[in-house]
């Protein structure tokens, strides 16, 4: 039976173009590469080689930076390559040892572990991530939940180091880095960064109790907090009208001696009075309109007042 010309031209033609096919690449994880970064210690990688399964499978980075694949006598270098970079590295490997003749290797990133970024301190939710990519520092902030109230005036930023040498340590000032969007402050991170945002020294706090909203401890940030109506603000105001008199209870100077200062509150926040400045370690109690409660409650403030526990127990009366 003879085949008819056009088939037979057509098939040649197939064939043509399947020998100059490319070999295909074969991957088990089903994960495409994360963002193109260096691979480090510790990251989770996807290494499959075409029609040779014994050679693929998921492998985590060693501390030392090395991968180990099974039946391979020698380990083989990681950090600091492209994912591209390894694909070349583990077929050579595999050639020097006699394993494949041509071996088409992929390797696939699952996981980062070696770029973690920390935000710790001042910050409503302390956080340690992985930095895919590059990251800011306004954003690093951002993941941990925004500035706590008790946040100092600046930031600290540490780099890792590199070669064994230190990391290089930056500080940022807060205000102009939020609430300005300076772009030279917001620093780039890249993984092995460490940000900390120290708190106001003690000095600089105040206690509100009693007859408000959000009782405790507040820092002095600046003079505008630092006043009887600016503490109520940041209380989140009264729990009921307000009482005639409020009272300070105050250290003086040497913090053994303590007095007790009445505040017309009730004329301060009608503006008949003038509003009334505090001073570190003041504690400013809002009593209800019972006396006899606030003469309790007053004595045992001032019993807790120079007895080195203000810290703790005052937020109990």
């Amino acid at each position: 039976m003879r085949i008819p010309i056009l088939v037979l031209c057509a098939t040649q033609m197939m064939l043509a173009q399947t020998a100059t096919v490319p070999r295909p690449t074969f991957s088990d994880s089903g994960t495409a590469n994360l963002l193109g970064q260096a691979i480090g210690p510790n990251d989770l990688i996807s290494v499959s080689v075409y029609d040779a399964p014994e050679f693929t499978r998921t492998v985590r980075v060693g501390s030392d930076g090395q991968i180990i694949l099974p039946i391979m006598q020698h380990s083989i270098p990681a950090s600091g390559l492209m994912p591209r970079e390894l694909e070349a590295r583990i077929a050579e490997a595999l050639r020097s040892e006699e394993l494949l003749k041509e071996p088409v290797v992929t390797v696939t990133v699952a996981e980062y572990q070696s770029r973690p970024i920390t935000v710790s301190g001042a910050v409503r939710s302390p956080v340690v991530f992985q930095a895919m990519g590059k990251v800011r520092l306004t954003e690093a902030i951002t993941r941990a939940g925004g500035i706590a109230p008790e946040a100092g005036p600046e930031v600290i930023v540490k780099s890792a180091g590199t070669g064994g040498s230190s990391g290089l340590s930056r500080r940022v000032l807060l205000k102009p880095l939020l609430e300005e969007s300076d772009p030279k402050l917001d620093i780039l991170l890249e993984g092995g960064d460490e940000v900390r945002v120290p708190p106001l020294p003690s000095p600089g706090r105040v206690f509100v109790l009693g007859n408000v909203k959000t009782g405790g401890v507040f820092p002095i940030q600046d003079t505008v907090d630092a006043t009887v109506l600016g503490m109520l603000s940041l209380a989140g105001g009264l729990n009921s009208p307000a009482p005639k008199e409020a009272y300070i209870v105050r250290l003086d100077d040497s913090g053994h001696s303590k007095h007790q200062i009445p505040v017309p509150l009730k004329d301060i926040l009608e503006r008949k009075a003038s509003d009334v400045p505090l001073v570190a370690h003041d504690i400013l109690y809002i009593p209800n309109n019972k006396k006899h409660e606030t003469l309790l409650a007053l004595e045992k403030l001032l019993q807790v007042a120079t007895s080195g526990a203000v810290l703790s127990n005052a937020a109990r009366y």
